[in-house]
């Protein structure tokens, strides 16, 4: 085996390093992590259904019907009515033909982009878009060209550049660690030609935002114009997995030539069930959202009474750039000594420079417990 302890110690000495927390119980505000009692802001549970009592009931049924794995890839016999009718009722949520699950966000990046673009294509990115779609760029082997964050003027200039082959737009809808929304309305303008098209990973924006949480496009008046809807379950839908949706063309393509999708073990039925069971709550979840927004309002409004600097971001990800990982790491430490569970995102998940506490709110949090956040990033500061 060669030696990676140089890599290892490189990555310490940065404040770089990685480590675990094992956390006990269910997923919620309040979470024990390595047996100390914590107030969590860092989960992606923004409707706070993870621990839904009708999920865990939905899943319990569904392994007595189906047991507990799929068994085999979804084009063998892993593909169960649980799937097919999850798959119905999230193309009827997005309004779209069809929908595809995928096991994970990632792998529906991977197999969507590579499926669709090749050697003599582009693939034109926002600088900020999640690593799956530069993962999935790369390995499709079109030409990957980027654009400074929401900059409609840099799209232009890449796009002047890639004048022949195959174009594909991709963009997150809510940015992952800035909170803040792609300009959709703008991007649809640029991939209405019969060699553009334009992917939308709205991972961070399916239940959250728009009419009934159908995510950004909606929220933003463009939703019919997107072409390729990606999104996630394991967040705001509390489950796990993933979907992309399209029209009939784009779903059969991805059936034939996805390989993340041929090649990999199908979810387990009764995930899919559960799903089914959270989406429907998700459609039902205007309190949830409104909720969501009067904390997020009073986090901000209180940030901003103690003088702190937010990102322009009305999402439950409220980010507090600190600017170092080592400052980052330790002021991350600090709300951990305090009992407040803040993770510190450092690069490469982010650009050098601009470490930061990626602060998010769920649903189930409380203002009391916004009001302790503050007060203890008070003392922190």
């Amino acid at each position: 085996m060669f030696p990676l302890q140089d890599f290892l110690k490189q990555q310490q000495a940065q404040d770089l390093y990685r480590t675990r927390k094992v956390c006990e119980g269910q997923q919620g505000p309040r979470q024990r992590c390595d047996g100390k009692d914590m107030l969590s802001f860092c989960s992606n549970d923004y409707l706070g259904l993870a621990a839904e009592p009708a999920l865990a009931e939905s899943m319990r049924k569904a392994t007595e019907k189906y047991g507990v794995g799929s068994g085999a890839a979804h084009l063998v016999n892993g593909h169960s009515q649980a799937h097919h009718a999850l798959e119905e009722e999230l193309a009827a949520f997005v309004g779209r033909e069809r929908a595809l699950l995928f096991s994970t966000g990632y792998m529906a990046n991977l197999g969507t982009v590579s499926a669709l673009v090749g050697r003599n294509d582009y693939v034109i990115a926002d600088k900020l878009v999640h690593a799956s779609l530069i993962d999935a760029a790369k390995l499709s082997g079109a030409k990957l060209q980027r654009y400074q964050h929401c900059d409609i003027d840099a799209l232009e200039q890449r796009l002047a550049t890639a004048d022949k082959g195959k174009r594909l737009l991709v963009t997150d809808g809510v940015f992952s660690m800035d909170g803040d929304i792609a300009p959709l309305a703008e991007l649809v303008k640029y991939a209405r030609d019969d060699s553009s098209a334009l992917l939308v990973d709205d991972a961070h924006g399916f239940g959250v935002v728009g009419r009934h949480g159908r995510g950004s496009a909606d929220q933003l008046g463009c939703h019919d114009d997107v072409d390729i809807l990606v999104g996630t379950l394991g967040k705001a839908f509390g489950t796990f997995g993933a979907f992309v949706a399209g029209s009939d063309e784009l779903i059969e393509t991805l059936v034939q030539k996805a390989r993340s999708y041929i090649y990999t073990t199908a979810l387990p039925p009764a995930v899919a069930e559960a799903t089914r069971t959270s989406l429907k709550l998700v459609e039902q979840a205007d309190d949830r959202r409104d909720k969501l927004q009067q904390l997020i309002k009073r986090f901000r409004h209180g940030a901003t009474q103690l003088g702190m600097t937010l990102s322009d971001s009305q999402t439950p990800i409220q980010p507090l750039v600190i600017g170092s990982a080592t400052q980052a790491l330790r002021m991350s430490e600090q709300l951990a000594q305090a009992g407040i569970l803040v993770t510190a995102i450092r690069p490469p998940t982010v650009p050098e420079g601009s470490a930061r506490l990626r602060i998010t709110f769920s649903a189930s949090h409380t203002d009391q417990d916004v009001d302790q956040l503050l007060g203890v990033l008070e003392q922190c500061a």
